[in-house]
């Protein structure tokens, strides 16, 4: 008798947000269909990076398994899966000990563009309508009407700005599309431009237009992978080119902001602000001057935060089951030399 071919979900995050539910895994059997076998692994994953090592009980499912769904793909997982393991769905922080296995990786792509782009939206509103100084007042039991209707309190409207986005791919494209409809003038750079971006932006260039990408924009998002490429992408020479009272919104890695250049500008009164939601060193350590600086919006990496967030997890995983039962090329596959 034939044994089984084996699915390995290894999904159970302690987050509520991040933890699959069992209806999702019912729609993982339903897809498979018949002489497949679904392994759940109990123990709790790590939902970030790359699933470190892997927990014991990950491990010893995928010896022998064919699927691998994790939130990475751990290097314990890799080894114990030698010689059956075709494909595995996650999103890998650290690919390299994947370069050599012959496993097709796919990631969740596009998966969080929605939330992390109305989180952007909500991020530059924040600073550009004023509400951080509201907060301010608040605090301080101040009627601050004058502060406002005399303009000592710049205000704007989210239609004047010019956006500029770092990155063009999923979570860029959505942020793009936010502004332009919302009479934003919209301009990207991406690793391939002849991609180009959403209807209506104006640009789109290389990571080498970066400089020219800033000096055009009074908000500057940051949504591009974390490659060798994009480390420190955007520097202090690239923030000295944003206009005065520029936004710095980053929703990608912290390892692609110059954080410390990004303090001196804050300090300077260069930038009327920064909405961070990735940092350096996460969580951001204590005392740290990016906790209390009055022109920053903390954000513990919760942008992606949704209720729908299974609905769509779910629904990308079981059309690549679907590929791939059918030996159709799969949905999000990892460009392992690019890192995504």
């Amino acid at each position: 008798m034939t044994p089984p071919r084996r699915l390995v979900v290894d999904l159970a995050s302690p987050l509520a947000a991040w933890r699959i539910p069992s209806a999702s895994t019912q729609a993982i059997r339903a897809a498979l269909g018949s002489g497949w076998e679904v392994v759940v692994v109990q123990a709790p994953a790590t939902s970030d990076g790359d699933g470190g090592s892997g927990t014991p009980e990950a491990v010893a499912a995928a010896r022998g398994a064919e699927i691998y769904v994790g939130y990475g793909v751990p290097r314990g997982v890799v080894a114990a899966g030698a010689g059956t393991l075709k494909w595995a769905a996650g999103v890998g922080a650290s690919l390299p000990h994947l370069a050599e296995s012959g496993i097709v990786l796919t990631n969740s792509a596009a998966v969080h563009a929605e939330p992390i782009a109305d989180w952007t939206i909500a991020a530059l509103a924040y600073f550009a309508r004023g509400l951080d100084r509201m907060r301010e007042f608040q605090a301080a039991e101040r009627w601050a009407r004058q502060a406002f209707a005399d303009l000592e309190v710049r205000v704007r409207e989210l239609g004047e700005l010019r956006l500029g986005v770092l990155g063009l791919g999923g979570i860029g494209a959505a942020i793009a599309r936010r502004g332009v409809a919302l009479g934003m003038s919209v301009a990207g750079v991406r690793r391939r431009p002849p991609r180009g971006g959403p209807p209506g932006v104006r640009w789109v260039g290389g990571l080498g237009d970066l400089p020219r990408l800033a000096a055009e924009s009074d908000c500057l998002v940051i949504a591009a992978p974390h490659t060798a490429e994009t480390r420190d992408a955007v520097s202090g020479a690239v923030l000295a080119r944003l206009p005065p009272d520029a936004i710095v919104v980053n929703v990608s890695r912290g390892g692609l902001l110059d954080e410390t250049a990004l303090l001196e500008a804050l300090d300077a009164a260069r930038l009327r602000g920064a909405a961070l939601d990735v940092f350096a060193t996460e969580p951001l350590p204590p005392g740290h001057p990016l906790w209390r600086h009055p022109r920053v919006l903390v954000s513990p990496h919760v942008a992606a935060v949704t209720a729908r967030f299974w609905e769509r997890e779910t629904g990308l995983i079981v059309e690549n089951i679907q590929r791939y039962l059918a030996g159709s090329p799969l949905a999000n596959t990892v460009d392992l030399e690019a890192g995504y």
